[in-house]
């Protein structure tokens, strides 16, 4: 630090230059899931895994390719509801920053904030051919992460939106509810999941498969940890719907119910992230993220750069009225999969 002290000609922090020290110093492993985190920026992680947080309740996608980010799903009662965003909406700016700009994480933490803030959206309605601009007001959001509801014919349908610490719970609530309705199919929907806990995926497929091996990993000495479930499991139809935004966690839950041939994959080639990643909290309150071994499907599958190929490739269409909001009946898709299970019910 002496030459900075002695020559550099304006003020400076030092905690700035020794988190930017540390960031590159995990920049140059190479490696875009080994990250730091500053002492907020641990904060901010250690919520998102929690479901809990000041924000809008509007889960998002950004499609890898053109990095646009997309509106998933309005929950309702929710900031983002009352704002008057939709499903579908794309996400052109938040404040001053170009959604475009950076990775959806990145995004996300400039759309959460303090309490009773307000954040600035630029949105983009397709169906409508507008282009909005919405203050949207932070709220203490408890988001659920797995949906559900009966279908016809007594198929249910679950989605998963992420892995959160409390994800593995509410799914086998929605899983007693709907068997409670007389459930005698099951489509369950990790598109655009893009993972989260390893122990969340294990203990929904716990629910699922019988007793055996759901994943497992081995880092770089050749140390295997295996994730097994009992022998309680489910006996009706299965269907499970994927994308290219199905990602980590979501590769998990779909490689095991490939590899049991417990249901039948349908969609598009999933993301292909086959790694696994360890937070290390450090003294300081700082933490680093770091890659620290690859996983495998129940068939020792590597997928990492490769994806799972569903069973039954098909195109996401949607062929509703492009000026209303969401509708299963119009999901391709979806439909495909009501089809499938339906068929395997009779």
């Amino acid at each position: 630090m002496s030459y900075i002290d002695l020559y550099y000609n304006d003020s400076y922090k030092e905690k700035d230059i020794r988190n930017a020290i540390y960031k590159g110093t995990l920049s140059g492993l190479g490696d875009p899931y080994s990250v730091y985190y500053t002492v907020d920026e641990y904060k901010d992680l250690q919520t998102s895994t929690n479901g809990n947080y000041y924000g809008i309740g509007a889960a998002l996608s950004q499609n890898a390719k053109t990095m646009e980010v997309t509106v998933v799903k309005v929950y309702e009662g929710t900031p983002a509801e009352e704002a008057g965003l939709k499903n579908g909406d794309e996400i052109l700016s938040v404040d001053k920053y170009e959604a475009t700009s950076m990775e959806l994480s990145n995004l996300v933490k400039k759309i959460r904030g303090k309490e009773g803030t307000k954040v600035h959206l630029k949105v983009y309605r397709s169906q409508t051919g507008e282009n909005l601009e919405l203050d949207v007001e932070r709220k203490n959001v408890d988001i659920p992460s797995v949906d559900s509801k009966m279908l016809s014919d007594g198929i249910g349908y679950i989605q998963i939106s992420e892995f959160q610490s409390n994800t593995a719970k509410q799914f086998k609530k929605a899983l007693v509810a709907l068997e409670k309705e007389d459930m005698k199919g099951l489509i369950v929907d990790v598109r655009s999941n893009p993972g989260g806990l390893v122990t969340s995926v294990v203990d929904i497929l716990d629910q699922i498969l019988p007793e055996g091996t759901v994943v497992y990993t081995e880092d770089k000495y050749g140390k295997k940890e295996t994730y097994t479930s009992d022998a309680s499991c489910i006996h009706y139809p299965m269907a499970v719907l994927v994308n290219g935004d199905s990602a980590s966690a979501s590769e998990i839950f779909a490689g095991a119910i490939k590899d049991y041939d417990y249901g039948t994959l349908i969609g598009t080639k999933t993301f292909g992230k086959g790694i696994v990643q360890t937070v290390f909290p450090l003294e300081n309150g700082d933490a680093i993220k770091i890659t620290t071994a690859k996983y495998y499907t129940p068939k020792g599958h590597y997928i990492h750069g490769k994806g799972i190929q569903p069973d039954i490739k098909l195109e996401y269409k949607y062929s509703g009225p492009e000026d209303e909001s969401y509708d299963m009946k119009y999901d391709n898709q979806l439909q495909k999969a009501i089809s499938v299970v339906k068929e395997k019910i009779n």
